[in-house]
């Protein structure tokens, strides 16, 4: 990638040398020969680096400096000063300078650090890239639901999301989403392009969780030979994610209360307060309140982290959800392996409705791509679906017509009823899309539109 740089020098020789060595490594130039012209070329052309003398004529390198950097702070700006300047290059390194060289200088001295710098640039493009990446990956209008429970969870997770330290606690079973939701709710908020960072309390034991979250100094520990800083200074002006923070022991449940209630902490083994501002969403599969009443959870902390709660309902109380979540996980799998799945047959997606899904969301994922990777490409039918799902008898309404006395007459319904309802459910998780409806139906869509235009009008 080619950059742009702004040289400014008011010296002729030394701007057309630089010009030429710089021009040769691929930069494009522009140059200035006093402050008031690089301001003016800053203004105009917005370049990515400024190669920027001290002493010049009129507003001097330091004050053209500071006005770059409030005007744009990630441009990276490398200072030009003569040896009895050093004190000048220090201050401008203090407002923001990337690094400063002492003339006369050899171009390669001035290539290698502009490489460095531009790495630094390519970073921050990448950085931009990801964050921008997981905005539309987890914005909540990319979130299936037609569930009103659901809807209200998004409203007030989106609103949440406005604060910038309002403390969350998600609830909900393993495989609602929780980690999804999270996800969601930083990348909507005035931390989106600060850092996120995601630890599961359930997965380490109690000392090695206190290190991962508060780092620790040299020695603390018979291991701990260098400092290490831990999530919570890494995770500084952004926001943390402790997923199961039910799990967590006693002892680290007093010093994250410290954190939420004066933004400081420890190291392990250290004795400098560290202070922190850090946007804390908290999760978990159990019933805290329970925990607390139990003796397992401080209530002082439960308090601080309830502060919005919001509790996913799983998946077996969001019946509407099931097939569009199904549907949209075929797509997503036909560009991941490969694949020309359409969609499921109607009895496939009636045993999908009425299987109970324990494992939620998650457990839907995992059957989708089991069967998408064993099935022979199409509609997926009954004989394609796991064991599991095909053997559940649901307690709640036995549809077996083997007995006919397990049926009543208000249970009765006609095949064209059936078909109906099936019809209906494939348009509203397709959002009324007629042509993929009927491609997943397995029929012309001029013959879904007749079948439609058949149905009677309710006044």
């Amino acid at each position: 990638m080619s950059y742009s740089v702004l040289i400014v020098d008011d010296e002729p020789l030394t701007l057309v040398t630089i010009s030429r060595g710089l021009s040769a490594e691929g930069f494009d130039i522009l140059t200035a020969s006093s402050g008031e012209d690089a301001l003016k070329s800053f203004h105009e052309e917005k370049p990515e680096l400024v190669l920027l003398d001290i002493v010049l004529p009129g507003i001097d390198g330091v004050e053209v400096l500071r006005q770059v950097k409030a005007e744009s702070p990630a441009t990276i700006v490398v200072m030009m000063s003569a040896y009895h300047m050093v004190d000048r290059a220090v201050e401008a390194m203090k407002l923001g300078a990337y690094d400063y060289l002492i003339k006369p200088f050899h171009l390669a001295d001035l290539s290698a650090t502009l490489k460095r710098a531009c790495e630094m640039l390519a970073l921050r493009v990448r950085v931009r890239d990801t964050v921008e990446t997981a905005k539309g990956q987890y914005d909540f209008g990319r979130v299936v639901t037609k569930n009103a429970v659901m809807r209200e969870v998004l409203e007030v997770a989106r609103k949440a999301a406005e604060t910038d330290r309002t403390t969350i606690l998600i609830q909900g079973e393993s495989g609602t989403g929780k980690g999804v939701l999270a996800r969601a709710i930083h990348y909507a908020s005035p931390r989106a392009n600060q850092p996120l960072l995601e630890l599961n309390c359930a997965t380490l034991p109690d000392a090695l969780l206190e290190s991962e979250l508060f780092g620790f100094e040299p020695g603390a520990f018979t291991d701990a030979r260098r400092r290490k800083e831990g999530l919570l200074e890494r995770a500084h002006d952004g926001t943390l994610f402790l997923d199961e923070i039910g799990n967590m022991s006693a002892s680290v449940q007093a010093k994250l209360l410290r954190v939420l209630e004066e933004g400081t902490f420890l190291r392990l083994g250290g004795t400098r307060s560290i202070k922190v501002d850090v946007r804390l969403i908290a999760a978990t599969n159990t019933n805290l309140k329970e925990a607390v009443a139990d003796g397992r959870f401080r209530e002082d902390l439960f308090y601080r982290l309830n502060v919005v709660p919001i509790v996913i309902p799983p998946l077996r109380e969001r019946l509407e959800d099931i097939l569009p979540l199904a549907l949209g996980m075929v797509q997503w799998f036909n560009h991941e392996l490969k694949k020309n799945f359409v969609g499921f047959t109607p009895e496939a997606a009636e045993l999908l409705e009425r299987y109970p899904w324990p494992g939620n969301i998650r457990e839907l994922k995992n059957v989708v791509e089991r069967t998408m990777i064993l099935a022979p490409e199409g509609n997926i039918d009954v004989a394609s679906l796991p064991e599991e799902i095909r053997d559940h008898e649901d307690t709640k309404e036995d549809l077996s017509i083997t007995d006919g006395n397990s049926f009543t007459g208000d249970m009765l319904v006609s095949l064209r009823e059936l078909e109906d309802d099936y019809i209906h459910k494939v348009l509203a998780a397709t959002g009324n899309n007629k042509t993929q409806a009927a491609k997943i139906l397995g029929i012309h869509p001029t013959s879904l539109m007749r079948r439609l235009k058949k149905e009677p009008v309710l006044n």
